[in-house]
């Protein structure tokens, strides 16, 4: 039974890493271990931010033109 919950939390991880939805997990990890007082974006305005950047670099791939 250890190894199924295992291989299911092993899958589980790598579905959120691959789509990025752990992207934001470590960002308030990171922005709450740098300064615990600093006001962390929600998710919503996470998101949108790191879109804008995508969209706004075309080096990064996101759009092709």
């Amino acid at each position: 039974m250890s190894g199924v919950r295992r291989a299911v939390g092993w899958i589980r991880w790598y579905v959120r890493e691959v789509s990025g939805e752990s992207v934001y997990d470590r960002y308030v990890a990171h922005t709450r271990s740098h300064d615990p007082d600093a006001e962390v974006m929600s998710r919503r305005e996470f998101e949108r931010r790191r879109t804008d950047e995508r969209e706004a670099d075309p080096r990064k791939g996101f759009r092709c033109c």
